[in-house]
């Protein structure tokens, strides 16, 4: 395994799950993978569940692991060619890349969607660059179109929490204040769709997703209808994808906030969510404070789903 991006990168999801399962009876058990293995995590963007339990799976596999926070001390880095650095970017991308690279045995990259250039997101360059020009293994730790460490997480924590062999799952849209990348929801409907899941999306019209990641999903515009029976509800806000709205926020419609009403419509669902939420718009209090709700269980297998995937990588160097 030489990167990460989506569910296909892992092979048979259910063989990966299952390892995972395994590493986390005991996260240890494979710390001669990464003797004298260095681990360089690279943040373009804010992280608290993603630091912490990348660094911790790194740790446990005994790599050494070092962070760097791109926008806290470095060079400020150009990441387009062909651009006259005339301006405050003092360090193209292509050259940091090989240099990075040239003290560490893997990478893990964290950089959001700008919203500026829907092809230079949707093409993943930031994320490509590295896996062309350093020559190691390089895998996400959220991307602009993808979160596949939090999906593969979600699906570990559904995997332990299911009550039916196929467990009906719901990804619905919630309001936000802010315009946020489409990388968890395109994610979450990756590894869904490879799963054994009765999977549905449901969201208002105009937030519709990329092909790509949705592919032959079912998607219901009424949230009550889909959420009817569901087994596991998963709750994220995304900003508008298609053009020419892409980036943008088309409704702040407060019906859609997952509450106790609107839970029980479920077969007493699960609750889930990536963190951070925001109380009282994403979700009501007394959902994610009730014992249904798993956020903190899904935040902890973080760490699995990291040590997993990293696991892997290290076993083919």
């Amino acid at each position: 395994m030489r990167k990460l991006l989506m569910a296909q990168d892992l092979g048979d999801l259910n063989k990966a799950v299952q390892e995972a399962l395994e590493i986390k009876k005991n996260r240890y058990a494979y710390k001669h993978l990464g003797e004298n293995k260095t681990l360089l995590c690279v943040f373009f963007n804010n992280s608290l569940r993603t630091r912490l339990s990348t660094q911790k799976a790194g740790m446990n596999l005994g790599m050494n692991t070092m962070v760097l926070d791109v926008n806290q001390g470095a060079w400020k880095l150009e990441t387009e060619r062909g651009v006259v650095m005339d301006g405050d970017k003092s360090e193209h991308l292509l050259e940091a890349i090989p240099v990075m690279a040239s003290f560490c045995d893997v990478i893990g990259v964290r950089s959001f969607a700008n919203f500026q250039n829907k092809e230079f997101d949707y093409q993943e360059t930031i994320l490509n660059q590295f896996i062309k020009y350093s020559g190691k293994p390089v895998f996400s730790m959220e991307s602009a179109t993808a979160h596949p460490l939090q999906a593969f997480a979600d699906l570990i924590t559904i995997e332990e929490y299911k009550k039916k062999e196929r467990p009906k799952v719901v990804l619905t849209w919630a309001p936000h204040p802010r315009a946020l990348p489409q990388a968890v929801p395109n994610s979450f409907a990756d590894f869904m769709n490879e799963a054994n899941v009765d999977f549905v999306i449901t969201h208002p019209k105009g937030y519709e997703l990329c092909d790509k990641f949705v592919r032959g999903a079912k998607v219901e515009y009424d949230q009550d209808k889909a959420l009817e029976g569901a087994d596991f509800v998963y709750a994220k806000n995304w900003s508008a994808y298609q053009d020419p709205n892409y980036g943008q926020i088309l409704s702040k419609d407060m019906s859609w906030t997952v509450s106790t009403e609107k839970m029980a419509l479920t077969d007493n669902a699960y609750f889930m969510h990536c963190l951070p939420v925001r109380r009282n718009m994403i979700v009501t209090d007394d959902v994610i404070e009730s014992p249904q709700s798993l956020v903190i269980p899904e935040a902890a297998n973080r760490e699995i789903s990291a040590e997993t995937v990293i696991k892997r990588i290290l076993e083919k160097l």
